[in-house]
């Protein structure tokens, strides 16, 4: 018996029948287009294709000669050009004061914030001791001239002596020519002259003595008077007070900082600008100090000083920027921002670098809409502002403006429209 068969079967392959797909669902349009009139077929192709060459000169129309509407960049006047720095608050003129000599600080008479004024009492030292030797002086200096009033006295005197003398020498000389007196009378009263004259001559040198006298008193006195100054700490100028080191009682050593000070008129604002911006800064130039403090109020001030040793480090150059003003209200060493003013445009278009193609060296080629129609220009830049815009100084015409945000669909004289509340 073979395999696969039964004795007195025969068996036969079962087919199923399955339709084509294709034939399927391609029968009904044929079947229609078989419907139709050969000449209505060729209508309805040619208006297919119509429609397709209608839309696509619509697109083409589109995208080649419908007008595009644009941003245009801001035209602004008295465009500022300025240099940013980062520093703090701090003074030109800083000293720390003390006494030239020792002693026991008994008056205070200032503190930390205070503000004073040019010689105007900080504190003293006892000075007892050297008040005392101050009255000495002053007593010497009286006695001097009291003495210098005798020795004039006595200039007076022997001024009168000696007149008398000559009188009486005159007299006797005249009897002896008489013969009513003898000669050695005569002579007596020609030397009670001469001892008279004498007299004189030293009373007037008292005189030059005395004076001498009152000024080496008047000297000691001056000594003494600087000596009790020493004891008395007076401010050097308009200052504040930044510190007082020592209190009541101390027994500060000579040249030990009682007070530090800050003149008033040399605080100022050190702001660190970069190296690569820092060639356009000058002495002179205008600027805004903004305090960390208080950042919604920028004071005024101006470029006081440029530090001619830069920081290699961090490549940048110290600027001190002075208040025209100083607050009231100032703190050193607090963190402040200077934004320096280092040119004013008359005019100038402002754009975004992003709108700018190949930009080096302060040129670069933009967008413009010039009669209505789409250009491209290169233009010549001015240093970058701050808001990070870019300002066109040169190679715009007047009557162009500048596309601020390029869209797609850019292309040169292509029609072109500003959007309403841009531009110029």
């Amino acid at each position: 018996m073979q395999m696969g068969s039964l004795p007195g079967y025969h068996f036969t392959g079962l087919r199923t029948a399955v339709p084509s797909v294709d034939k399927a669902t391609s029968a009904a349009p044929r079947a229609i287009l078989r419907g139709r009139p050969p000449r209505a077929r060729r209508a309805a192709l040619v208006l297919l294709i119509v429609a397709v060459l209608v839309i696509a000169g619509f697109l083409a129309w589109s995208a080649y000669f419908s007008p595009v509407t644009v941003s245009a960049a801001p035209v602004q006047s008295n465009v500022r050009e300025q240099v940013f720095g980062l520093g703090t608050v701090g003074a030109r003129v800083q000293s720390n004061v003390g006494f030239k000599v020792a002693g026991v600080l008994v008056v205070l008479k200032a503190d930390q914030g205070d503000q004073v004024r040019a010689g105007q009492l900080l504190a003293q030292l006892d000075a007892r001791d050297i008040e005392a030797q101050v009255a000495l002086a002053k007593a010497g200096v009286a006695q001097a001239r009291a003495n210098i009033e005798k020795a004039k006295a006595d200039v007076d005197s022997a001024s009168a002596t000696l007149a008398n003398a000559k009188a009486i020498s005159a007299r006797r000389a005249n009897l002896v020519q008489q013969k009513f007196t003898s000669v050695e009378e005569a002579e007596t009263s020609e030397s009670a002259v001469r001892v008279a004259a004498a007299n004189l001559a030293s009373t007037q040198s008292g005189v030059i003595v005395a004076a001498a006298t009152l000024q080496s008193a008047e000297a000691q006195e001056a000594f003494e008077q600087a000596t009790l100054a020493n004891y008395s700490l007076y401010a050097p100028y308009d200052c504040w007070i930044v510190s007082r080191n020592l209190e009541l009682g101390s027994m500060p050593n000579p040249g030990q900082s009682v007070f530090t000070l800050v003149a008033a008129r040399s605080i100022w604002a050190l702001g660190y600008v970069d190296e690569r911006l820092a060639g356009r800064v000058n002495i002179g130039q205008p600027a805004e100090i903004i305090l960390r403090s208080n950042p919604a109020t920028p004071i005024p001030g101006h470029v006081e000083r440029i530090e001619i040793q830069s920081d290699p480090v961090n490549e940048e150059r110290l600027v001190e920027v002075a208040f025209d003003q100083v607050p009231d209200d100032i703190h050193l060493a607090e963190q402040a921002e200077v934004v320096i003013t280092t040119a004013v445009l008359p005019r100038a278009v402002l754009v975004p670098p992003a709108s700018v193609s190949d930009l080096r060296d302060g040129h670069g080629i933009v967008w413009t809409v010039e009669n209505n129609r789409l250009g491209r220009r290169q233009v010549t830049f001015g240093p970058e502002l701050l808001d990070g815009r870019l300002p066109i100084v040169e190679g715009m015409p007047a009557n162009a403006a500048v596309v601020a945000t390029p869209i797609s669909g850019l292309r040169v004289g292509r029609p072109a429209r500003i959007a309403t509340g841009t531009g110029p």
